[in-house]
């Protein structure tokens, strides 16, 4: 009798010790569902809300024919490409949800070396957010040329797991690059629209920097540095 009391006790941790990790999953996946219908802060981004009404954009084509024909450098802020964004796309929510799901706005945040392409949504009058960081890589080309191509990650969470990246953010919080295969569908009708710019705007350009509210472009390969160009 006296052995068997052990083995008791033993059970009973053990089965404290699995309830106590089942209810910190639950609490935790509690946390990510709260933090997603929480919608990120977009007042810092500069081109939208009541900051910009009023405010028209150039003709982002146009700047970019006359810098590829004049071999200059040209500077986008992001006010600028955020203006842009809204007159040129028209928003409309697709889908068997269409009835109860607007789609208000897109809106690019730029920060060091990366891009963040924000979706603002209205659920039932509830406002809710999803994004996607991009950063954009040059590609050598078999004629020689540099061109670049826009990369769906906002860069690696850890130095020691490059291959973990980060992906974007569904509401506040910030998720793996593999869960933007939810949005992706929403993200490439983006790409659509906006194809001749992001040929012209990124494919085609040989330098293409992200600093902090700012794109530069430059269709030089290398030479001299001429004066930067404003849109």
């Amino acid at each position: 009798m006296a052995d068997e009391k052990p083995e008791k006790k033993r059970g009973g941790c053990l089965r404290k010790l699995v309830a106590l990790f089942t209810l910190a999953g639950v609490a935790g996946l509690g946390w990510c569902v709260w933090m997603i219908f929480q919608p990120q802060d977009l007042s810092d981004i500069k081109g939208r809300g009541p900051a910009a009404a009023g405010k028209r954009a150039g003709d982002l084509m146009a700047v970019l024919k006359k810098s590829q024909e004049g071999s200059y450098a040209v500077n986008l802020n992001e006010e600028d490409i955020n203006l842009y964004l809204k007159e040129r796309l028209v928003l409309k929510q697709g889908g068997f949800l269409s009835n109860f799901v607007k789609l208000e706005s897109v809106v690019v945040r730029i920060t060091k070396e990366r891009a963040e392409v924000v979706m603002e949504r209205s659920i039932f009058g509830h406002p809710f957010t999803v994004s996607m960081y991009l950063h954009v890589e040059a590609v050598r080309e078999v004629t020689g040329r540099t061109s670049r191509e826009v990369i769906m990650d906002g860069g690696e969470y850890f130095k020691d797991f490059p291959r973990l990246k980060r992906g974007g953010r569904f509401g506040k919080l910030e998720v793996p690059q593999g869960f933007l295969v939810l949005v992706l569908p929403a993200y490439r009708n983006l790409a659509k629209a906006l194809d001749q710019e992001i040929s012209a705007g990124v494919a085609d350009m040989p330098r293409v920097n992200l600093k902090n509210g700012n794109v530069q472009l430059d269709p030089r390969e290398e030479g001299d540095e001429k004066p930067l160009g404003k849109f």
